[in-house]
């Protein structure tokens, strides 16, 4: 099979329903930023150990599945992935495992303070990116609301894990000192 098929070479795709659109459209906006996000992911899974990344693989498949779903306008004549729906959950409770060791947090902190966690804050801020692209896409066309919840929840998410993998290393937080 070619990767390549020259049928974008105009600057238009194909939606999953097969009708064309501008590559410039939000809706390719949107899933293309959940597309950077995973990718960003992949970055992390590369340089953790499984265990300071727990439901990584459950995260990025997550994130095809939501822009499969973001690539279709109107109905599937075809199966589409499922969410799994217990994720967000399982996000919010290893937050809180994470919080219980982690300290108490009082003012913002600076990306940095180590190398690893500093992947994580780009993946954070990709995500939050990711969320304003669907949001603004769910102004005009209807949006699973699942997928902004697990937006909003994997960032949050990331950012504990930022400080949790800066607290495993050794590396306390960067607080963040404004200038009056």
């Amino acid at each position: 099979m070619k990767i390549y098929t020259k049928t974008g070479d105009k600057g238009q795709t194909s939606l999953l329903s097969g009708s064309r659109v501008s590559k410039a459209e939000l809706r390719l906006e949107a899933y293309g930023t959940l597309d950077e996000v995973n990718s960003h992911l992949g970055v992390l899974v590369s340089t953790l150990p499984t265990d300071q990344f727990p439901y990584a693989q459950a995260i990025q498949s997550e994130l095809f599945a939501m822009g499969s779903h973001l690539a279709l306008d109107g109905a599937a004549e075809f199966p589409m992935p499922k969410f799994n729906e217990a994720l967000v959950g399982q996000l919010e409770r290893q937050m809180d495992q994470w919080n219980e060791v982690l300290p108490e947090l009082k003012s913002f902190i600076l990306p940095g303070a180590h190398e690893k966690s500093a992947h994580c804050h780009v993946a954070r801020t990709v995500c939050r990116r990711a969320e304003r692209r669907v949001v603004a896409l769910n102004d005009d066309a209807e949006v699973m609301e699942e997928i902004i919840t697990f937006l909003n929840r994997l960032s949050d998410f990331l950012f504990v894990m930022a400080r949790w993998i800066d607290f495993s290393n050794g590396a306390p937080d960067r607080i963040w000192t404004p200038k009056y």
